[in-house]
């Protein structure tokens, strides 16, 4: 078995890790990594073929000479690697999580700390037991500063990445209903995305916990932690704020005003939809702040940054406004992106949702609950696609509303909105990543 102190080694040599045998990179350190369906092992010795340096295999059976790497297990060895080299690191690494709005927020913060400094950020989804220790290992000696997003879907995982990125700085953007299945409920939620918090205050030294303080439950989570060493950002104008703004307008981009502790007041505009993101952008101009940049950096940083990937995303069409914001869903971000809407000013507004995944033994009543909140609110047309929102539909048999039309399927959708084309309308697209949302866009 090779030791994690000599397969580190052979990393300095060949920084690249791969994964995946049809993308490997000549010379990389090829991971055989096991799935619910496959097993990478078997794989090995094609990515020697393709052009990595060694295997790293956990199946002696697969060994077929001295560049292929045999150790205990492959992912624990991967995170391993990761947690060796992370100690080899002498930068902040400023870790998130949260329900709604993380990836959103590290990319907001990313955009405004590389104004100044050489930062690297998770890629795309890389936020789990897997994604996180691959990203630690693309961190080399030219970066600053790192921002590692941390996902969840069940309890003692974030605690697990914690080990992984070892965060000097953390920051949860907030606590809502999502994975309700895995978490085993709203509570579980706060104990688990709370255990960023656990490791913020216990670590040896003392690291930074940047929070919400209009946040009432983060402010509980913090207090009950003892957890003292603590930034404060808001909408309120808290004396104990490092930061503070309010929304100027959301037409559709949000532009604010916010201010610091000194009381010098910037406005900037930024290129993102709904008011939600008020907070997630205040989080980024506070940790820009805490590191020393200026005004004018930091509203470089903000305005500068173009949602993607369908998050709070507007693509503007020949006859819509389309409000993509279909990556993912939950009953809080559901909540949020209905009200959103309600406010936006246009002549017609429609409301597009999809099924929301993972809510377990919560799920009729959640989706019924979101159908009572859309129902309240002021659009011109709703559809609900999905069985989980079909299986409700009798919440809205009394109603005297009109246009209110629900599909079991998008296929289901993509057919009767054929049939009764949108157009001139801003329509909100939102349902969780599983419902594919994205077929619908070019309807419009």
């Amino acid at each position: 078995m090779i030791t994690i102190e000599h397969l580190y080694q052979l990393y300095l040599q060949h920084p690249v890790i791969s994964t995946d045998t049809r993308k490997i990179t000549p010379g990389s350190l090829f991971f055989a990594l096991k799935g619910d369906k496959f097993d990478a092992n078997t794989f090995a010795q094609k990515a020697i073929e393709a052009g990595a340096a060694y295997a790293v295999i956990d199946n002696p059976d697969y060994a077929a000479g001295e560049r292929f790497l045999l150790v205990e297990d492959v992912l624990t060895a991967l995170q391993d690697l990761a947690r060796h080299h992370r100690r080899q690191l002498n930068i902040p690494v400023i870790g998130l999580t949260g329900t709604n709005g993380k990836t959103t927020t590290k990319e907001l913060i990313n955009a405004v700390l590389a104004q100044r400094f050489k930062t690297l950020a998770t890629q795309g989804n890389l936020n789990n037991h897997i994604g996180v220790p691959l990203t630690i290992l693309t961190v080399d000696s030219s970066h600053e500063m790192a921002v590692i997003e941390m996902g969840a879907n069940h309890q003692k995982e974030i605690a697990l990445l914690c080990t992984i990125a070892q965060p000097t700085h953390g920051l949860i953007t907030n606590v809502g209903k999502a994975h309700l299945e895995g978490f085993g409920g709203v509570e579980g939620v706060k104990k688990g995305k709370g255990e960023l918090y656990d490791y913020l205050a216990k670590s040896e030294s003392e690291k930074v916990a940047f929070i919400n303080s209009d946040d009432r439950v983060l402010r509980e989570m913090q207090e009950a932690r003892g957890l003292n060493n603590v930034v404060y950002y808001g909408k309120n104008s808290d004396p104990h704020n490092l930061i503070s703004g309010k929304l100027l307008d959301n037409a559709p981009f949000l532009s604010l005003k916010w201010h610091n502790k000194n009381s010098l007041s910037y406005n900037v505009k930024s290129q993102l939809t709904g008011s939600y993101n008020l907070d997630n952008i205040l989080a980024a101009i506070c940790i820009g702040s805490f590191f020393g940049l200026n005004s004018d950096e930091i509203n470089q940083g903000i305005e500068g940054y173009q949602p993607k990937n369908n998050r709070s995303q507007i693509m503007q069409t020949a006859t819509n406004t389309l409000i993509c914001d279909f990556y993912n869903a939950n009953p809080s971000s559901m909540f949020v992106a209905i009200d959103n809407l309600d406010k936006v000013k246009a002549e017609r507004k429609v409301m597009i949702l999809g099924d929301m995944f993972e809510m377990g033994l919560e799920s009729a009543a959640e989706h019924t609950s979101v159908i009572r909140k859309a129902m309240g609110a002021h659009v011109d047309e709703r559809i609900f696609i999905g069985k989980d929102f079909s299986s409700q539909q009798s919440e809205v048999q009394n109603s005297n509303l009109l246009n209110t039309s629900f599909y079991l399927t998008a296929e289901d959708a993509i057919i009767g909105i054929k049939q009764n084309p949108i157009t001139n309308a801003t329509i909100l697209i939102k349902g969780s990543r599983g419902m594919a949302l994205e077929r619908l866009v070019e309807l419009f």
